[in-house]
């Protein structure tokens, strides 16, 4: 495949994602539904899919290294740099909760 084809794949594959956060962002002013999952719910399968990225990243350059047949190094890089995309994405998503929580602390009361 060529890297063009894979770029557009990814992009469509994180505008994808960011049209269902968007879905599933609801306002404010409405309660919580029944069943809705919670904050702690969905951090959760965003580490576990963070998670999975890596691992998949892993699995497909120990692949490349081991020269088994069908892994293009084109795959690779791509796998590589959507897992360290992701651990960055993560990480800010971390200190952003972090520096709400210590402003919140930080409030008199």
């Amino acid at each position: 495949m060529s890297q063009g084809v894979e770029f557009n794949r990814l992009m469509l594959e994180m505008r994808a994602m960011q049209m269902d956060a968007m879905a599933r962002a609801k306002p404010v002013e409405q309660p919580l539904e029944v069943g809705a999952p919670s904050f702690s719910d969905l951090l959760g399968q965003a580490v576990n899919k963070v998670s999975d990225t890596q691992q998949a990243a892993n699995q497909l350059a120990t692949a490349f290294e081991m020269g088994q047949g069908g892994v293009d190094l084109a795959d690779v890089m791509i796998a590589s740099q959507k897992a360290s995309v992701s651990m960055q994405a993560l990480t800010q998503v971390r200190n952003k909760v972090v520096q709400a929580y210590q402003d919140i602390m930080q409030m008199p009361v």
